[in-house]
């Protein structure tokens, strides 16, 4: 057993580190299996000599994130103990290109500040602001979609584009979307949910309502997306396993001048009819050689839900491996 201390000497930042009921305290314990005690302004962690040299590198780089104005909440916990470079680290006044010069990587949106969590998804975020094209491939939970559109609101509030557009494709009701209730949005509406909800974090409702209202902001099927030249627009396709080769090759093609294009999917989650091939699957294997796109890939690792859905994927993932 070993004793790490280090000091803290602003004791109102020390509480807010320590969070409610010492929340904080407690999910550094579970999570290093160490003991965290409070000794005036010291904070002393015991255990393993290396899990207790974690936590106190932890304590440090949150104490650092609140002495330059920003909170600490359990995510910001998680990724300091993935990254345990410090490179989660947020710095008062950085600007977005910091993150090219080795600097923190971080979105910044109207209602929020998203930092990524993982090693993989802090190269994903980098290659979404520095490349045209990119690949986002990965199981659920991995913040593929949600880091895009973060990055599609960051970069159209910084009028780095005009429009923003994100499609899925609608392979649940076979494109035909004739057979559900109500006018065209309303048939779409189910399967473009979880974009909505993306969006609903980044915007204020009354601002996202108006550029609804605007087109400035699109929310559309795959099927929707042919014929169309798509420029000064960051474009994200999600769920893009579901998307046939055709439509995959269809989508690409619409990349206009000034555009940045996003494409999500998990291989493990294809909902195609039996023999038909996913566009996903094609591209990797047609565009891997092209420079110009970038091709990010995520494992359970990655995933930033509840510990359990890591857990499934794993169980799953081991199971396809015995087949």
């Amino acid at each position: 057993m070993a004793e790490v201390a280090v000091e803290f000497p602003d004791n109102f930042l020390l509480i807010e580190l320590c969070g409610e009921f010492d929340r904080n305290l407690a999910q550094l314990e579970q999570k290093l299996a160490v003991q965290i005690l409070r000794r005036g302004n010291h904070l002393v962690a015991m255990g393993e000599k290396p899990a207790a040299e974690t936590a106190v590198k932890v304590l440090k780089a949150l104490y650092a994130r609140l002495e330059a104005g920003r909170s600490v909440e359990p995510a910001d916990i998680d990724r300091e103990l993935r990254m345990p470079d410090g490179e989660g680290k947020a710095t008062r006044d950085g600007s977005q290109m910091e993150m090219f010069k080795g600097g923190p990587v971080e979105i910044k949106t109207r209602k929020k500040m998203v930092e990524p969590r993982t090693e993989a998804q802090k190269a994903y975020v980098r290659n979404l602001f520095q490349h045209e094209m990119a690949f986002g491939i990965g199981p659920a939970g991995t913040g593929k979609t949600y880091l895009a559109v973060a990055v599609g609101v960051s970069m159209f509030i910084e009028g780095m584009v005009d429009k923003i557009i994100l499609s899925r494709p609608a392979v649940e009701a076979g494109e035909k979307l004739g057979y559900l209730p109500g006018d065209m949005k309303d048939k779409v509406d189910p399967y473009m949910q979880p974009l909505y909800d993306a969006l609903n974090d980044f915007l204020p409702s009354k601002q996202l309502q108006k550029l609804f209202e605007e087109k400035t902001i699109e929310i559309a099927p795959l099927a929707f997306m042919r014929g169309r030249t798509l420029s000064r627009a960051f474009v994200v396709l999600d769920e893009a396993q579901n998307a046939t080769t055709m439509q995959m090759k269809m989508f690409l093609t619409r990349l206009g001048e000034g555009s940045r294009m996003v494409i999500t999917g998990d291989r493990s989650q294809v909902d195609l009819p039996r023999g038909m091939p996913s566009g996903l699957q094609d591209a990797e294997r047609l565009l891997g050689g092209i420079n110009k796109i970038s091709f990010n890939y995520f494992t359970s690792k990655d995933v930033v839900r509840h510990p359990l859905v890591a857990a499934i994927i794993e169980a799953y993932e081991a199971d396809e491996a015995k087949g």
